[in-house]
């Protein structure tokens, strides 16, 4: 009986495992029964122990004495991925960190398939880093060092996009052009396929992929925004020191609003600079909230509601964000039209980039037969509103937003170790 082939999607801000055999490709639990799991890991202060996506939030949430990591595969392709983090009296390095949730990802595959796989297809964004071949060789070389030391042996990478797009050919009756956009966690990539049900039987693809391209723009670039614009000038950003002589500090609000950058403000000298700066503070009790959040970190639970509003915003024009639970601040309403002035550059930059995959293709828009959209960030009003202006008439679909990557990528195992 032949093995069933695998595929990894270890994203920014979720991440799954896929299998296809003959009869079709799915994905496989990853935490419990979900086929999703977050990319979180949190590790214990005292045992340097570490629990793994919806647990390692709980243990968060929870009050456990550790550290919580979110965002991790940014780190890839940055210098980040070569420096440590404290943890109580040890220092853990965020490639460990990394290498320690993708371990959890074997585990649970070998737990499904009974015998360890050697041949893996991982999932890549076009670019790690933007305009960057080194840094992007880099990050790739990671990943894969880290998959081959839990036991793969035929590692191959595949485009993200290219992966939705070949799930999403599973369930085309006839042959068409598709414009895929995955907008991640952290990138978001663009790919043009030709696909029917007959070139899904093909062997070798290559012709039939007419366009690549990324951007490291995703969403937790868009939950930092939304964080800098509605949340963190309650904390101080963007207030006055000395009478208006100078403003706060912009670093610490950028860390703080940023996933993987939240654990650097959790230091006594941090505190120490705040204390020193609240005392000349126009708006003391603000700094006395910022504070108060580094002194509690509970920058990931700030962070966590910011990511609930910005999910709450696809479905509501407005939605209330509560603060006095972790700072003592207000409880702010944020309206649906003011994030999308907050994330304004990005989206114009995502719509550039959707240009920019068309022309490499030397196609017109009435061309494309259908723009699919994937990622966790796919289902914005705002993004679907850019599809439908930059494609007028075309069809715009949505797939399984987190898993569709995921059984592309076993899908495309299949073709290649199958």
């Amino acid at each position: 009986m032949t093995a069933p082939a695998c595929g990894i999607d270890f994203g920014t801000s979720n991440s799954t495992v896929g299998l296809a055999d003959a009869t079709g490709a799915r994905l496989i639990a990853v935490e419990g029964t979900q086929p999703t799991i977050p990319t979180a890991v949190f590790l214990d202060t005292e045992t340097a122990e570490a629990s793994f996506g919806r647990a390692a939030i709980a243990a968060y949430t929870g009050g456990e004495d550790g550290r919580l990591m979110r965002g991790l595969k940014s780190t890839l392709g940055s210098p980040l991925i070569r420096e440590t983090t404290r943890l109580g009296s040890r220092l853990i390095s965020f490639r460990e960190v990394v290498a320690r949730f993708m371990g959890h990802l074997r585990a649970r595959l070998d737990a499904e398939t009974g015998t360890p796989l050697t041949s893996v297809v991982l999932g890549r964004p076009v670019h790690f880093v933007d305009d960057d071949a080194q840094g992007d060789a880099a990050a790739q070389s990671v990943l894969e060092d880290i998959a081959r030391d839990l036991g793969f042996r035929d590692i191959a990478f595949q485009f993200e996009p290219i992966a939705a797009a070949l799930h999403y050919e599973s369930s085309v009756t006839a042959e068409e052009l598709v414009l895929v956009a995955d907008i991640g966690g952290g990138t978001s990539d663009f790919s043009i396929l030709r696909v029917s049900p007959t070139l899904a039987r093909h062997p070798d693809r290559a012709g039939d992929i007419l366009a690549n391209h990324g951007i490291r723009v995703g969403g937790t670039d868009l939950d930092r925004l939304l964080s800098l614009a509605e949340v963190m000038p309650h904390l101080g950003f963007g207030s006055s020191v000395r009478q208006g002589k100078s403003l706060m500090p912009r670093h610490y609000y950028i860390d703080l609003a940023t996933w993987v950058r939240i654990n650097m403000v959790y230091t006594a000298r941090t505190l120490t600079e705040l204390r020193q700066i609240a005392r000349e503070a126009d708006a003391p009790d603000r700094i006395a909230r910022l504070i108060r959040v580094i002194e509690t970190r509970r920058g990931h639970a700030l962070a966590m509601l910011v990511e609930e509003a910005k999910i709450a915003l696809t479905e509501a024009e407005a939605t209330r964000l509560s603060l006095t639970s972790i700072c003592g601040g207000p409880n702010p309403v944020i309206r649906r039209d003011r994030f999308e002035e907050a994330i304004a550059a990005p989206l114009d930059r995502i719509g550039t980039a959707l240009a920019t995959t068309l022309a490499q293709a030397g196609l017109a828009p009435a061309q494309i037969g259908t723009v699919f959209l994937t990622g966790g960030s796919a289902h914005l009003p705002a993004l679907h509103r850019l599809a439908g202006q930059l494609f007028p008439g075309t069809r715009i679909a949505t797939g399984d937003m987190l898993g569709s990557v995921g059984t592309g990528l076993a899908l495309d195992a299949r073709r290649r170790f199958g």
